[in-house]
């Protein structure tokens, strides 16, 4: 264990005290969300490992939009640059494992969600290269897992610096419901719940007065619940 994982379990209980200050204060306004430091191990083996399963990635990602194609998709842009994605990777990454097993970021989930017990549903990894031009659809977490209650945290981090531009945005108070319509980002389809059993999610561009968008410039350490 780092010296600074060391540092952040000796502040747990401190961290506990100014989480519940801070959902104390927020309440109020519907708002359930964290911006935090942790320590992550960014050594030349942890980077080594993540580069394997991004690129690792990026050719999957490349090979089912060749299908797409070949099945009569219009063909991306020449100049668009690769978004991946990959999920439940933490077993093949020594410092994801770490991470999930050794780093505060539980104990803080279980602070926010009131949860003495935490467990992980899966870890998602998003590569999106510099020049994408697919944006993340507004979308909910919850409904793609199919898991009711309200002691459920989702816990986002880069390992690359990201300004306000490209960084991750959240809609306050959303978290409250109602569950709105999962859909595939590509070609928007209705995969997890039948048409029309679920809310469509609002425009929220359409009235930024009625939708207050968060976000901020983060760099490798900084997570947002």
């Amino acid at each position: 264990m780092s010296y600074l994982m060391q540092i952040a379990d000796a502040l747990l209980p401190a961290v506990a005290t100014i989480l519940a200050a801070v959902l104390s204060a927020v309440g109020a306004y519907g708002i359930r969300w964290l911006r935090v430091r942790l320590d992550l191990d960014l050594s030349a083996r942890a980077e080594n490992d993540l580069a394997a399963i991004i690129d690792g990635a990026i050719a999957r990602a490349d090979q089912w939009a060749r299908a797409r194609v070949a099945a009569g998709a219009e063909p991306p842009a020449g100049d668009d640059a690769p978004f991946a994605e990959d999920f439940c990777r933490w077993r093949e990454i020594p410092a994801m494992e770490r991470f999930i097993r050794d780093s505060p970021a539980a104990a803080i989930a279980g602070e926010l969600t009131g949860s003495d017990q935490i467990r992980l549903y899966h870890d998602h990894m998003l590569v999106k290269e510099p020049g994408t031009r697919q944006r993340t659809p507004w979308h909910q977490d919850q409904p793609y897992y199919n898991v009711s209650g309200t002691q459920n945290a989702s816990l986002w981090f880069p390992v690359d610096p990201v300004d306000r531009g490209a960084t991750l945005e959240l809609i306050a108070g959303t978290h409250l419901g109602p569950w709105y319509m999962p859909r595939t980002f590509l070609d928007e389809r209705a995969a997890w719940f039948p048409d029309g059993s679920l809310e469509e999610i609002p425009d929220f561009a359409a009235d930024p007065q009625r939708w207050r968008v968060l976000a901020w410039d983060l760099e490798p350490g900084d997570a947002v619940y």
